[in-house]
């Protein structure tokens, strides 16, 4: 128990420490931040961080009994040969993440349901639950895009036989999914993976580069005389010149961001098992009249034939 409580440590601290070196935005700040992903509006919160929109798919079963095992196919397209912009201003791969919120019941399934088949489609994907309390609610990433812009999500369907918070019902399913780095931080201030724009109108007087830890400052002289220093992070490229006039809110930089955030839906039936039961009861019942009814034809038209022979 022991050991496979420090298996599961180990995994988490290396999956942290690896999307905290390779991005600035992933799910726990979504984890942090919000109670629900779902916002009333319907809206998943990832857009609050992601401003660009891109599609995203999902695949799940029509209908799935109770107590079973499925697959929740994610697809998040994106072009592979493309580049972002990184936290220190290389350019690197894209990561996807992604936020499935499922019916209340439905859960990520335990590895000892999942079948050796659908345990090669998922591979070593890491899913987690948004919290504690939400197990419905499941986040991955960021994870290489090359590699993961298909996952396969394995859930257990829940049973109402056991959990009387759930009926054999039609339920919604909710995914939000990213690729590449957010445009915005949690408290509002950008990334280097934005657009920097000149704050007042005035005149370039000088684009000095910065060391350490790179990026540039430009100087904006106003009309009354002042000069403001436009601090642009390493990563985006800087599109104006000494001399230059420019006006408020217009763009210093080219806007970096290649990635972007989708949201889709789509529904599952809790299907009740004695339903499918009686249809196949009924399609049987159904079949055995038709044989019996054709039989009986036949038969009817024997008698007719020998009658008219005699």
């Amino acid at each position: 128990m022991q050991k496979h409580l420090f298996s599961l440590f180990a995994a988490v601290f290396c999956s942290l420490f690896i999307v905290t070196s390779n991005a600035e935005a992933y799910p726990v700040f979504a984890q942090q931040n919000y109670k629900n992903p779902r916002e009333a509006t319907g809206r998943i919160v990832c857009a609050n961080c992601h401003l660009a929109q891109k599609p995203v798919e999902i695949e799940v079963p029509q209908a799935v009994l109770p107590d079973t095992v499925f697959e929740a196919v994610v697809k998040i397209p994106y072009d592979k040969q493309i580049q972002q912009v990184q936290a220190n201003g290389k350019k690197g791969d894209l990561n996807v993440g992604a936020v499935l919120i499922l019916p209340e019941g439905f859960e990520l399934a335990p590895a000892d349901r999942i079948p050796e088949e659908m345990k090669k489609k998922v591979g070593k994907v890491y899913f987690q639950p948004y919290s504690p309390s939400q197990k419905n609610i499941l986040v991955v990433g960021p994870v290489p895009g090359k590699q993961n812009s298909e996952m396969t999500f394995p859930i257990l369907s829940p049973n109402p036989e056991t959990n009387k918070d759930v009926h054999y019902f039609k339920y919604p399913i909710y995914l939000g999914g990213n690729r590449g780095r957010g445009q915005l931080y949690p408290d509002g201030t950008k990334s280097n993976n934005n657009v920097y724009n000149a704050s007042q109108t005035g005149r370039i007087t000088d684009i000095s580069p910065v060391e350490k830890p790179g990026g540039y400052i430009v100087s904006i002289q106003t009309k009354n005389g002042d000069t403001i220093e436009e601090k642009i992070p390493p990563g985006p490229e800087v599109i104006v010149k000494v001399g230059q006039t420019v006006n408020a809110d217009q763009p210093l930089t080219v806007n970096p961001n290649v990635g972007g955030f989708g949201q889709t839906e789509t529904e599952i039936v809790l299907q009740n098992p004695a339903r499918i039961q009686g249809l196949l009861a009924f399609f049987s019942f159904v079949l055995l009249t038709q044989v019996l009814l054709v039989l009986k034809k036949k038969q009817f038209e024997k008698v007719q034939l020998s009658e008219m022979n005699f």
